[in-house]
């Protein structure tokens, strides 16, 4: 990464300003990965339909996606949806496929 320390990208006070602080930028991956998957468990512990826990997950999504544009990471891989996925009932397939749409257009 480059000399991106000059200045800190999150809201003073902030826990990700802080953790921002702690921070050496030359230590960060030009590359991260990541699995998308638990939005169906976060919501069942939580005695939520699945859907709620979809919704979240695109609201946690949208955050590591802003939080990662803020650094300055070059590269940001987001797997979304596996093959397994098309075996789900048909509603919630089809919810899936409106929640990203609506994602990627904003």
């Amino acid at each position: 990464m480059n000399a991106m320390k000059a200045k800190n990208p999150f809201k003073t006070g902030s826990p990700a300003a802080a953790l921002w602080a702690e921070i050496d930028p030359a230590a960060l991956p030009r590359h991260v990965a990541i699995i998308m998957d638990g939005n169906g468990r976060w919501a069942r512990r939580r005695h939520q339909p699945r859907m709620a826990g979809h919704r979240g997950g695109v609201r946690a999504t949208r955050e590591i996606v802003e939080s990662c544009a803020r650094i300055g990471l070059p590269v940001l891989t987001l797997y979304a949806f596996s093959l397994d996925n098309w075996k789900r009932p048909r509603a919630e397939v089809d919810f899936l496929m409106r929640l990203l749409r609506q994602y990627v257009r904003r």
